[in-house]
């Protein structure tokens, strides 16, 4: 029971696919319904995943980019439901060799990975401190700790997101929300695609795996639940890494 979720509702910003559709299964599993919010529809099969465990899954369409939308929807879906546990999930990738970088794609970057995580955590974060209760899971990287190579904003925007967990955790931890993250390592989702497709950049990459193979979606689920559970209650300022070892090699 430690980890049952039932009752509890939570919001998976990219909730629809890759490694946010992970985790949303996962929370639907044990016992949730979830809120994905994305610029598209949630797909069918998701809807009917929720409604085979007795959970329900709702889809919010908003740009992450959009400042002033993610405020207006946001508020007005706090008028009508309560939300214990936000995921900030989406995000943006863009590769170039950090000479040429534009900045017009820099600034996008950071809006959507970065600002829009801290407005939703500020939003969402206001009722739960004001409950006593709440889970806040953001996701970092392993770009949180080093470097990256030609990601200059996306590495900029993870290293934020491991500062950001820790500076609301030692505002909120004493006010019963909990600030987490969860890092995970090379996955095999559409952001790694261009990864994946270059033969000497993969074999360097899965080389340094102890776990053998690089990750999926569903390798997210049970961080995510765990976090979102009872089982968390005293943990706070944590980056979790969902690395198949990848950081200790």
């Amino acid at each position: 029971m430690i980890f049952d979720l039932t009752g509890r509702t939570a919001l998976v910003t990219g909730g629809s696919r890759g490694l946010g559709r992970g985790m949303a299964e996962g929370l639907l599993a044990a016992g949730a319904d979830v809120i994905t919010v994305q610029r598209g529809a949630v797909p069918d099969d998701l809807v009917h995943y929720a409604a085979d465990r007795g959970s329900a899954v709702t889809g919010v369409e908003l740009d992450l980019g959009d400042q002033e939308r993610i405020e207006s929807v946001i508020t007005d879906l706090l008028a009508e439901r309560q939300v214990d546990i936000l995921i900030n999930n989406a995000g943006l990738q863009y590769r170039e060799d950090s000479v040429d970088f534009s900045p017009i794609e820099f600034d996008r970057v950071l809006q959507v990975n970065l600002r829009a995580a801290f407005q939703l955590c500020q939003l969402l974060g206001r009722p739960m401190l004001e409950r006593g209760y709440g889970k806040i899971i953001n996701i970092a990287s392993m770009v949180s700790w080093s470097g990256g190579y030609r990601v200059p904003a996306y590495a900029a925007s993870k290293g934020a997101i491991a500062q950001i967990t820790k500076a609301l955790c030692n505002e909120w931890a004493g006010r019963g929300v909990n600030v987490n993250a969860i890092a995970p390592g090379y996955m095999d989702t559409e952001m790694n695609e261009a990864l994946i497709a270059d033969p000497a950049r993969n074999e360097q990459i899965s080389v340094r795996i102890p776990a053998g193979r690089w990750g999926t979606p569903a390798d997210m689920a049970g961080a995510a639940v765990f976090l979102a559970s009872p089982a968390a209650d005293y943990i706070h300022g944590a980056i979790i890494p969902v690395d198949g070892g990848f950081l200790v090699r």
